[in-house]
């Protein structure tokens, strides 16, 4: 049996910061550091990881809200690290704190909203939507 959903959970991802990644690749800015939204999506990669494994067959969760704070520039080369931990289950509705660290210091932090979602139920609405 998997362990339940409750705060205090855990999670990382680490990443080297290429070029690919970059404000300047993805339009974000003109300067070659992590995008901001590359930041944030290391955050939510993070968050997948901390819930989706314990969720049972037929659950995954999706993203609904990121509020992040961009506090300092990684150059490419240099590694990031993003860590979520879970500090609310309301139900469906789980809430996240976000930090990314550098190899030097504290990049980004904030909050991470995902909900949990029936797989089937969920396709089925994408594809009905997607009828034209």
């Amino acid at each position: 049996m998997k362990p339940p959903l409750s705060p205090g959970l855990k999670a990382e991802v680490r990443r080297k910061v290429t070029q690919d990644i970059t404000a300047s690749h993805l339009g974000s800015g003109n300067v070659e550091v992590l995008a901001t939204p590359a930041m944030s999506a290391l955050m939510e990669q993070a968050a997948v990881r901390v819930v989706d494994p314990l969720l049972p067959e037929g659950q995954k969760t999706v993203g609904v809200a990121v509020e992040v704070k961009h506090l300092a520039p990684t150059p490419v080369g240099m590694e990031v690290r993003a860590a979520a931990e879970l500090i609310e289950v309301d139900g469906r509705k789980l809430l996240f704190r976000v930090e990314a660290h550098d190899e030097k210091e504290k990049v980004g932090e904030g909050l991470h909203r995902r909900v949990i979602i029936d797989v089937e139920r969920f396709a089925a609405r994408v594809a009905e939507k997607a009828k034209v």
